[in-house]
């Protein structure tokens, strides 16, 4: 069966790609002023929407190292900077804004807050994604 021949190399890139997808993440918790996972267990919809769009915008250029790389450290270090790009947008929207805080998160708007920031996210990743295949 030939067209099992690159299964190898698919499992290596997927789970690479799932635990650079989970590091984006965390970097991302990390980086930020709140914390999301604690509002998205109270129930909050701002949070998980932001952060939705946090994991859709890393996930889309790091689909694009990993579909465009020449081998698995090409992707990783693609990856890493489609990352960068996205802390940085974050940090930017998050700024325009204004608060970043839990407490901005709890607030009446904080949906409004939440859509914007999850849309830039994920433009930045397909502006990222696109760059990536030039």
């Amino acid at each position: 069966m030939t067209s099992l021949a690159t299964l190898p190399g698919f499992i290596t890139h997927f789970l690479a790609g799932l635990v650079l997808l989970g590091l984006a993440v965390f970097v991302h918790m990390k980086a930020t002023p709140h914390d999301e996972m604690a509002l998205i267990r109270r129930g909050n919809t701002a949070a998980a929407v932001a952060l939705s769009g946090t994991v859709l915008g890393f996930a889309i250029p790091l689909t694009s190292a990993i579909a465009n790389s020449a081998n698995l450290l090409d992707a990783a270090v693609w990856g890493v900077i489609a990352l960068l790009a996205q802390i940085g947008a974050w940090f930017a929207v998050a700024r325009l804004l204004g608060s970043a805080h839990a407490e901005a998160m709890e607030e009446e708007g904080a949906m409004a807050r939440a859509v914007v920031k999850a849309a830039v996210a994920v433009a930045v990743g397909a502006l990222n994604a696109g760059a990536m295949s030039t």
